[in-house]
């Protein structure tokens, strides 16, 4: 049942309203400059802030992709394979903190609309103490247990030692991984996409110099990869708190009292996200443990891949959240419209980049397959995905958007149901069936073909969820769910205002 929620004239519906007609609250407020996203070309926002913050992301993926080039060029298939099963449990660590930048990021820019900037703040310091001792829990959980992890995906013998090994020297640094994700998701809420890219460019090069240094030179070979990688993630912490501390009055004191009362509304928001972005590498856990069977080469071949992938789409992993804060700051200014705008936007967005991005990798497949010396299995994981897979990522960054929706819409379970349900229902029986037709190929390409159904149902119900609230169907504050039986006047992806 949904919450009755009409417009008023004391809480209008403000998405038609010129934002120098909007009304200040507070005639304090009225000297300072409204919050970025609430006015200006949308378009231009998504891209700024998805361009920007790939180009950082850019830069470490293209490190962890080049580790994995150079521990290739050691000429041990079992290094590879060994990087190809850590990586996936690291992911698995990073996707937890990844749910508190989430959290950070849209708690921040709500109140950073309503003209709250010292209570962004406060809540700032208490996502930033909440992401520490996280950090610190599963630091040690997976340090312990890091040996009995990689046997349920399906390592053994060196492989097994080797990726433990990897892991128990990059895992300590996940609390200082934390805190510069949430770092970097607060200088997002603010909008400042140039210096939360600088942190990411930062540890980027880091890495770039030392890998090589301490992979080669001091003949440290893995070791020497994941010491580097502990490297760049303090360099990306660094970063990004000082740019906060000159540009924006750094954290407000630690509270007690207050960070207990603050714990709600931020794993509110940070739980379910972290349940959503958890879903992920579970999905990816899955597939590791179907390709493992067809040996090191297949594992090696899908642990390219999985470097590949996010280098190559690095612009739509950044869009869940370069989209959140400005979903973000238009639901606090009450600018329905615009959220829907961001939306189709956004998905437009997705679609050409991913079709520049499946033109470049059918070209150059066969040449990424020779530079790791991929032959049999894992050449052929290539060939497929660069063929079949790339196009159909269209609907992960489709998942990607309506995620960023879900959680600035108050409704972040939406996106952990999602989530789940692609990377269970969605990846388990397709993966096995693929695997079952058609070998290690028909693993990656099912997996993909088992999304689509999920970003499509996610996208329809963000936009008939802005609908709701535009329509004072629903209320944002009260947490009610929006019936999905009721006929829809317009078509998912179209604005009811054409």
């Amino acid at each position: 049942m949904v919450a009755a929620f009409k417009p008023t004239k004391a809480h209008p519906t403000l998405s038609d309203r010129p934002l120098s007609d909007r009304p200040l609250s507070d005639p304090a407020e009225q000297g300072k400059a409204p919050a970025k996203f609430l006015q200006g070309d949308l378009m231009r926002h998504i891209v700024v802030m998805s361009t920007t913050a790939s180009a950082g992301l850019v830069s470490i993926f293209l490190v962890d992709f080049a580790d994995l080039y150079f521990i290739s060029l050691l000429g041990k298939r079992e290094l590879a394979a060994a990087v190809g099963f850590a990586g996936t449990l690291i992911f698995f660590n990073m996707s937890m903190t990844i749910g508190l930048m989430i959290a950070m990021s849209a708690l921040a820019a709500q109140r950073i609309g309503k003209g709250e900037p010292e209570e962004a703040r406060r809540i700032a310091t208490s996502v930033a103490v909440a992401a520490l001792a996280l950090g610190v829990v599963f630091a040690a959980v997976f340090w312990i247990f890091a040996p009995q992890m990689l046997e349920l995906m399906g390592a053994v013998g060196e492989t097994r030692d080797l990726a433990a090994r990897y892991m128990r020297i990059v895992v300590p640094s996940l609390p200082v991984a934390a805190l510069a994700m949430v770092a970097s998701g607060l200088l997002r809420a603010h909008g400042d996409a140039r210096r939360a890219m600088n942190a990411t460019l930062a540890a980027g090069a880091v890495n770039a110099v030392l890998d090589p240094i301490l992979i080669f030179a001091a003949g440290l070979g893995l070791d020497g990869a994941a010491l580097a990688s502990v490297a760049a993630r303090l360099a990306m912490a660094i970063t990004a708190i000082i740019p906060i501390i000159r540009h924006y009055s750094g954290f407000a004191p630690f509270n007690g009292a207050q960070f207990v009362r603050d714990l709600q509304p931020i794993f509110g928001i940070a739980m379910p996200a972290i349940l959503t972005n958890v879903a992920t590498p579970v999905g990816a856990i899955i597939v590791t443990r179907a390709i493992a069977p067809y040996g090191d080469a297949a594992v090696a071949g899908f642990a390219v891949i999985t470097r590949l992938t996010p280098l190559a789409f690095c612009v739509l992993f950044s869009l869940s959240g370069a989209v959140g804060p400005i979903v973000g700051q238009n639901l606090g200014g009450g600018a329905y419209g615009r959220v829907r705008e961001t939306l189709r936007k956004a998905l437009f967005f997705a679609a050409m980049y991913t079709a520049g991005i499946w033109v470049v990798l059918f070209a150059s497949n066969w040449a990424i397959a020779d530079a790791f010396g991929l032959t049999d299995e894992g050449g052929a994981l290539i060939f497929w995905f660069a063929v079949i897979v790339a196009p159909l990522f269209f609907f992960n960054g489709a998942l990607f958007v309506s995620n960023a929706a879900f959680n600035n819409l108050k409704r972040p379970l939406w996106s952990t149901w999602l989530n789940w349900g692609k990377n269970t229902i969605g990846t388990a029986p397709f993966v096995f069936a693929g695997s079952a037709i058609a070998g290690a190929p028909g693993v990656i390409i099912a997996q993909a073909i088992g999304g689509v159904a999920f970003a499509v149902i996610g996208v329809w119900l963000g936009f008939r969820l802005i609908d709701a609230y535009e329509a004072g169907r629903a209320d944002p504050a009260a947490g009610s769910s929006t019936p999905l039986a009721r006929a829809r006047p317009t078509p998912p992806l179209s604005s009811p205002r054409g």
